[in-house]
């Protein structure tokens, strides 16, 4: 269980950062000029905000644990396409878990 559990935070953490390298990666290359390196935590921070209006579901303009790992097992969920348990460099490439992708629905 310990085990299962300790995997379950790998794997979420390894999301994590994929959703936010992406978030900050797409914003960067939609810019031609070369930000200054304060820059680039402003270009991605009003889609991370918008992600977080999508994990705060109790609207406390924090998103929880709990919160948190609900969406990441959703998305987790999403790109497990074989249903394994388990994803791949092929799967997590995949992942295009940005606010504009939940916008609508």
């Amino acid at each position: 269980m310990l085990i299962r559990t300790n995997k379950l935070w790998l794997i979420s953490i390894a999301a994590a950062l994929l959703v936010i390298g992406t978030v900050l990666g797409s914003a960067a290359a939609q810019k031609t000029a070369i930000p200054k390196p304060q820059d680039k935590l402003a270009m991605g921070e009003d889609e991370v905000r918008q992600l977080l209006a999508l994990m705060d579901t109790d609207k406390k303009g924090m998103v929880s644990r709990q919160e948190f790992m609900k969406f990441m097992e959703a998305e987790f969920e999403r790109l497990d396409s074989h249903k394994k348990g388990q994803l791949n460099v092929r799967e997590l490439t995949r992942s295009t878990t940005t606010a504009s992708r939940f916008v609508g629905k």
